[in-house]
């Protein structure tokens, strides 16, 4: 079985608002703009948790050089 068949966890836009303390519109607007990836599935849109959890690390703290 290759990774390509593996199914693809996706979640709601109320469940990445909840888990990122965000407003649902704010999520959509993420989307919309592209800083979020998402498939769309009729009317509504699903956010894969493999881009929910690239979107933490890349807002994620940088790291500080040191002095």
């Amino acid at each position: 079985m290759s990774i390509a068949n593996l199914p693809t966890a996706y979640l709601t836009i109320a469940e990445v608002a909840a888990a990122l303390r965000l407003s649902k519109m704010t999520v959509y607007r993420m989307v919309r703009a592209g800083t979020l990836a998402a498939d769309r599935f009729g009317k509504s849109y699903r956010v894969p948790e493999s881009a929910v959890e690239e979107y933490i690390r890349a807002s994620g703290n940088p790291t500080t050089e040191d002095p």
